[in-house]
């Protein structure tokens, strides 16, 4: 790769599900010695948030499993699609408005569902199908914000899941590109 990757991980107010996937991310790619090669970030499709921390919830779940927490939450803008080759979004409805903000058809095609990452689940999805045929339903990682810590633990682990698939792709595609 000449410049960075680039992934954005987006879900509502940027306080919850995308910051612990960006955190998680970021470090299975630098057990993955790519951390130089991939740049990660995160934001929200509302403002609500904008410049606050990530939830403190959020905070103890990564303190706890070894990840980073630093964090400052903001909005995703349409503006951001050029540049980025990647993003991922947390839920369906995510999904739904990234591919709606997207400027171009190429833009909407970088949205995916981070869940479809999960190999578990069945195989990454083929960059090439661009919008029709990605698996849907039931790919979402569930909004913890309004329960307990529990749901917290559920966004990592189905988090952590989906890291190894979209390592794989983001390495394959890296390696395409060299």
């Amino acid at each position: 790769m000449t410049s960075p990757y680039r992934v954005c991980f987006v879900c509502t107010g940027n306080i919850c599900r995308s910051p612990i996937a960006e955190s998680v991310f970021r470090a299975r790619l630098t057990e993955a010695g790519l951390d130089g090669l991939v740049e990660v970030d995160s934001a929200g499709t509302d403002g609500w948030h904008e410049g606050d921390g990530a939830d403190p919830r959020a905070v103890t779940v990564l303190d706890a499993h070894g990840y980073g927490s630093d964090h400052t939450a903001r909005r995703f803008h349409a503006s951001w699609f050029p540049r980025l080759d990647l993003v991922i979004a947390l839920d369906e409805g995510h999904l739904r408005e990234l591919r709606r903000l997207a400027p171009t058809p190429e833009d909407a095609a970088k949205v995916r569902l981070l869940r479809s990452y999960d190999l578990s689940l069945g195989p990454a999805p083929d960059p090439s199908r661009g919008l029709s045929g990605e698996p849907s339903g039931g790919l979402g990682v569930p909004d913890p914000y309004y329960g307990g810590s529990a749901g917290f633990e559920e966004c990592l682990e189905m988090v952590e899941a989906a890291s190894e698939g979209l390592l794989a792709t983001i390495r394959n595609a890296s390696e395409k590109a060299a």
